[in-house]
């Protein structure tokens, strides 16, 4: 019988070794699909990250020659597609894919998409605060656009059914999944408005892969929002969940339930408000009046008649001055005016031509002219002699002439 052969003793470096050349030399090229997470660049520009689905992990490197080509931004989260070879790392003795390209693959790609779509429509001013109008405080009328069969429409009714039940609800049925969703939701949109069914307009749906709710992403359906003329509340899906509805709308809520609440006042928490502002108001006014009052008592009726006469009297005696004043002025104006007055008089009076003649002058005319030199008339000529009292009729014999 045949001694058996001694066990072969391996060190961590050749098992190692042996397991890498296994490995590499049997799976030389291979491509391989899944999402990334922990994703970690170095400051070399290699990118290290892990490859991952809902059943397993794989390490995954991304040396700095390959990783210069790549068109897109890598993050957690990303569905890739990569092709590479697999090796084993002996340092740390666990496998992993070197890459030699990536590209997106199914939601990554989707994510870019409406990342692009997103920035576009952010250019165009579609999605500024500037825009957005707030809500109103107490809505009578509310309008939801969604499935009527689906769950976020119950959880909608029932919140407003417990928080307000007197509020007015239209359901605008639509698809909210699938490539006629957009179109529907869009001529929901428009009929709201049309007719002006609501004071506000909720747009919802229930939670999703980003496959599913990839309707309410739709360009079209973003413009119609924006230019909704009703303020739009986008409740999409769950708190992680979002779309460009999200965006465009006045106000996103992060759950279909929210929505209902953030329209719905709860009546008893409002009226428990109202009577403590009505409690608060009437003793604030009572306050007030308390105090007015201690302050009038400061004052008796004489005393502020005596108050009101220090203010008004000082004001009588100024003006019973300036009276004075004024009509001694006006005196010694009109004294002055009488002075000149009969200044003048007295000039008039010393220049007319009967004061002249009260003194032994008189006026000789010829024909109605007055004389005033002796060459004016000739003997034989008839004059008029007017004198101060009285006229005489004479005959000039003999005219001497002087010289001048």
């Amino acid at each position: 019988m045949m001694a058996p052969m001694p066990e072969r003793i391996f060190s961590v470096s050749e098992i190692t070794s042996l397991i890498k050349e296994s490995l590499e030399s049997g799976f030389p090229a291979v491509s391989v699909e899944g999402e990334i997470s922990n994703f970690r660049p170095a400051a070399s520009g290699h990118l290290y990250f892990s490859l991952k689905d809902k059943d397993a992990l794989i390490q995954a490197v991304m040396f700095r020659g390959k990783a210069m080509g790549l068109r897109f931004q890598i993050a957690d989260g990303a569905l890739v597609r990569i092709r590479g070879s697999l090796s084993v790392y002996p340092a740390r003795g666990n496998y992993q894919i070197i890459c030699d390209s990536m590209e997106q693959s199914g939601e990554g790609a989707l994510l870019a998409m409406l990342e692009e779509r997103k920035q576009r429509l952010a250019s165009e001013g579609l999605f500024d605060a500037e825009r957005k109008r707030p809500l109103p405080g107490f809505p009578e009328r509310v309008v939801i656009i969604t499935s009527p069969t689906g769950a976020a429409i119950r959880d909608i009714l029932n919140i407003l059914r417990r928080r307000n039940s007197s509020l007015n609800v239209l359901v605008l049925p639509a698809l909210v999944q699938g490539a006629e969703a957009p179109a529907q939701l869009i001529q929901m949109l428009r009929i709201a408005n049309q007719h002006r069914l609501g004071q506000v307009i909720i747009l919802t749906r229930g939670g999703g892969s980003l496959e599913d709710l990839l309707a309410f992403s739709d360009e079209e359906l973003v413009r119609e929002i924006a230019a909704s003329e009703i303020p739009v509340i986008s409740a999409v899906g769950h708190e992680i969940d979002w779309a460009l509805s999200d965006f465009a709308a006045d106000l996103r809520a992060p759950t279909p339930s929210a929505a209902a609440e953030l329209v719905s006042a709860e009546r008893a928490q409002t009226l428990l408000e109202v009577r403590a502002l009505k409690d608060l108001l009437e003793r604030e006014t009572r306050r007030r009046v308390q105090e007015i009052k201690g302050l009038l008592r400061q004052f008796s009726a004489e005393e502020l008649e005596y108050k009101f006469r220090n203010i008004y009297q000082p004001i009588l005696m100024r003006f019973d001055d300036a009276k004075e004043e004024l009509f001694a002025a006006l005196g010694a104006s009109v004294q002055e005016l009488r002075h000149r007055a009969q200044r003048a008089l007295a000039s008039i009076e010393a220049s007319s031509p009967l004061s002249i003649l009260s003194r032994g002058y008189s006026i000789v005319s010829l024909g109605g002219k007055t004389l005033r030199d002796s060459h004016e008339i000739e003997p034989g000529k008839l004059v008029d002699i007017r004198f101060h009292s009285g006229r005489a009729a004479a005959r000039i014999q003999e005219t001497e002439h002087e010289e001048v």
